[in-house]
């Protein structure tokens, strides 16, 4: 009986479950996190014919505190910010009993079944919701180029 070799989408599908897994012990445990958390955000990734359009959950931040990057087929989104401590103790009185909200930050790592032409992705921002839309590259436009031999 042959073992066949698992492919890297399942390696990857796996360790996305490990982190996932760690995250959620993190969370039972009185809110530590065992592993830093790298999948705070949820995400959806639809492909259509010509591009992919991910959209991912970031309640509570602004737009200048996500980043995003993007290569041939990958997507990364960064988020973090910091809580101002000085604009909460003006707004509410009394003392802390508990502070979780100093500062939070996300990051998610999403590779794509297809290259995608990372100069024409668009982004926007609304209500919590970042959609990011990325064209896929086409076959035709490929990079490569014939080399004649002399």
């Amino acid at each position: 009986m042959m073992r066949r070799s698992p492919t890297f989408d399942e390696i990857e599908s796996m360790f996305e479950r490990m982190a996932r897994q760690f995250d959620e012990m993190g969370h039972q445990f009185g809110g530590s996190n065992l592993m830093p958390a790298s999948y705070g955000m949820d995400i959806d990734v639809r492909d259509s014919d010509e591009e992919f359009v991910v959209v991912a959950d970031l309640p509570g931040l602004e737009k200048d505190d996500i980043d995003l990057s993007v290569t041939e087929r990958t997507l990364t989104i960064s988020a973090s910010r910091e809580m101002n401590e000085e604009t909460e103790s003006d707004t509410e009185s009394g003392e802390f009993l508990r502070r979780e909200r100093r500062h939070e930050s996300m990051h998610r790592t999403i590779r794509l079944p297809e290259n995608v032409i990372a100069d024409d992705a668009t982004a926007s921002y609304k209500n919590g919701v970042l959609s990011v839309t990325l064209p896929k590259r086409s076959v035709e436009s490929d990079d490569s180029h014939r080399i004649n031999i002399e």
